[in-house]
């Protein structure tokens, strides 16, 4: 029985110009914002030297920082954890040599100011080239 008898049912079409021109328009706008440019590439061979390692290697001093707080300049403890005491164990550490690398080797759960304070140390006595020792993680 059909209940609806003067209605006649449309089918639903999906108009697929207005989708085509979309398409069109956006292939149009990659084309032409797309850069062409070749980069160019240098082949260059460098020239190898040869040459004696020199004799005097440069002074390293390290410093340990434990989780503590605690310091060991060059596995020697300083008599107290001031800054002042930690700028003469590097005046100490370095001897007569000059501009030596402060190498800091800090646990990784040292409060910042256990590491400022090596690095505020080294300011006090002028030697600027300090570096940070790092671990790489072989299990993750």
């Amino acid at each position: 029985m059909n209940f609806q008898r003067g209605r006649k049912h449309e089918e639903f079409e999906m108009n697929l110009v207005p989708l085509i021109d979309v398409l069109l328009v956006i292939i149009i706008f990659l084309v032409v914002s797309a850069t062409f440019s070749h980069v160019s590439e240098l082949q260059i061979n460098l020239p190898t030297a040869e040459a004696n390692t020199p004799d005097n290697k440069p002074l390293v001093i390290t410093v340990d920082v434990d989780a503590s707080g605690n310091y060991l300049v060059n596995g020697k403890a300083p008599s107290s954890a001031t800054v002042a005491n930690i700028a003469a164990a590097l005046t100490a550490a370095a001897g007569s040599g000059k501009e030596p690398t402060i190498v800091i080797n800090a646990d990784a759960k040292t409060t910042h100011q256990s590491v400022i304070n090596v690095m505020e140390a080294a300011r006090v006595v002028n030697y600027t080239h300090i570096t940070f020792a790092t671990q790489i993680n072989a299990g993750s």
